[in-house]
C-alpha cells in the first residue's frame, strides 16, 4: 500500500481497501469450493460499505454480536442477518421485533430456557415466528449448551414455543476443534430429528482455521470476522502473514526520552491492551526489531535499537495484536481506497454495544 502518512491525524487506523477485498475474494472461494455459505461477522469492520462487499462476493448474510451492531446493518439495506448472542429483557426483545420487520430473515441464538420463554413472550403474537439456533459449547468454553442431549432438549422446547422457529446449531469451535465440533453437531442433529423436527442450519465459524474450512458432512454455514483486515494475533496463529494485514494503525513518534526508548501518540484508546497471548502490542512494519513494551491511556512505549533509530515527528505503521477492538475505539477511519484518494470513513456501528 502506497499512502501519503503525511495526510493522516495521528492516531488513526488505516485500512488497505484493495487488500480488504482480495481478502473477502479469498474466503469466499475457499466457501464456494467446499460447499459452505459465507455469513461473514461485521464485528471486525463495523462498516455497511464492507458488509455490502462481503455480500457482493458471495455471502449469504452477515453476523453480528449486538442488536445495536444490527440495526445499523439494516439501516444501510442489509437484509439477512444472524445474531449470535443471548437476548434478555424486554427493551432488548422490543427493538429485535422492530428489527424483524425489516428484514428479509433474521435469527438470533439461545443456550438457556429462560432466554427461550423471553423471547417467546416477545413474540407469542408476531405474525412472523423469529428463527432461533441453539448455541453449542463444542470446546471454546463460552456459551452454549454442553452435550448433544442438552441441544435436543432445548431444540424441543423452541419448536413449542409461541411465536418461536427453530432453525438449527450454532457453534464457535475451539482452534483445531473443527473435528470435534462436527461430531458433537451430528449427534445433536441426529436427536433433534428423531423428535421430528427439521434442522436445516448448521453454523460454525473462525478465522484462525479459516483455510481448513470444510462442511465435515455436516456444517452448512461459516462465520468469519477478522479475515478481512487480519491482524498480528492471526500471524502468530500462522493464518496470515504481514503482508495479508489490511488494517493498521498509524502513530507518530512524540518523544525519543533515551537512544533505547521511544514514545508514541497511540496508547490503549487506540491499540488495545489485548496482548493475545503475544509478549507485545503490536508489530511496527519496517522496525521489526522495535517492541512497543508498554501502553497507558494515550502513550504507547517503544524499545529502539540504536543502529536502527526512530525520530520525533516521524508516522508509523503499527500492526495490532486484534484488530476487532481497534475498529471500536475510534469514530472515523482512512480507507486507502482501489482508486488512489485517501477516505476518511465513519465506522458506522461503532459503539454499539447494546
Amino acid at each position: 500500500m502506497q499512502t501519503d502518512l503525511e495526510q493522516i491525524e495521528t492516531p488513526a487506523f488505516l485500512v488497505d481497501e484493495a487488500l480488504a477485498l482480495r481478502n473477502i475474494a479469498a474466503f469466499q472461494a475457499r466457501c464456494d469450493a467446499v460447499g459452505l455459505k459465507a455469513r461473514p461477522h461485521i464485528k471486525t469492520h463495523k462498516l455497511v460499505r464492507f458488509a455490502k462487499a462481503q455480500l457482493d462476493a458471495g455471502a449469504i448474510g452477515i453476523t453480528c454480536q449486538k442488536i445495536g451492531e444490527a440495526e445499523v446493518m439494516a439501516d444501510g439495506g442489509i437484509d439477512d442477518i444472524l445474531i449470535t448472542y443471548n437476548i434478555i429483557g424486554a427493551s432488548k426483545i422490543a427493538r429485535l421485533r422492530a428489527l424483524q420487520g425489516r428484514l428479509k430473515h433474521l435469527a438470533v441464538v439461545v443456550d438457556n430456557a429462560v432466554v427461550v420463554q423471553g423471547l417467546s413472550q416477545g413474540f407469542a403474537d408476531s405474525a412472523t415466528p423469529l428463527n432461533v439456533l441453539v448455541e453449542c459449547d463444542t470446546g471454546a468454553g463460552r456459551c452454549g449448551v454442553q452435550s448433544p442431549e442438552a441441544a435436543a432438549d432445548l431444540a424441543a422446547m423452541i419448536d413449542a414455543a409461541p411465536g418461536l422457529r427453530f432453525e438449527g446449531l450454532m457453534t464457535y469451535p475451539a482452534p483445531h476443534g473443527a473435528a470435534k465440533a462436527a461430531d458433537y453437531m451430528k449427534k445433536a442433529k441426529a436427536l433433534i430429528e428423531a423428535r421430528g423436527i427439521a434442522c436445516d442450519v448448521i453454523s460454525t465459524g473462525g478465522t484462525p482455521d479459516m483455510h481448513s474450512a470444510e462442511t465435515q458432512g455436516i456444517m452448512t454455514e461459516y462465520r468469519i470476522g477478522t479475515y478481512i483486515y487480519n491482524d498480528r494475533s492471526l500471524v502468530a496463529y500462522g493464518t496470515c502473514t504481514h503482508d495479508d494485514c489490511a488494517g493498521t494503525v498509524v502513530a507518530t513518534v512524540v518523544s525519543c526520552p533515551t537512544p533505547t526508548r521511544a514514545i508514541i501518540d497511540a496508547g490503549s484508546k487506540v491499540l488495545t491492551s489485548d496482548l493475545l497471548g503475544l509478549p507485545d502490542h503490536g508489530y511496527v512494519i519496517g522496525y521489526p526489531e522495535v517492541k512497543i513494551v508498554g501502553l497507558s491511556e494515550e502513550h504507547g512505549t517503544l524499545t529502539v535499537d540504536p543502529s536502527h533509530p526512530l525520530e520525533v515527528g516521524q508516522k508509523i505503521r503499527i500492526i495490532p495484536n486484534h484488530v476487532c477492538v481497534v475498529s471500536n475505539l475510534l469514530d472515523t477511519i482512512y480507507i486507502q481506497t482501489e482508486a488512489g484518494p485517501l477516505e476518511v470513513v465513519k465506522v458506522d456501528a461503532r459503539g454499539r454495544v447494546l
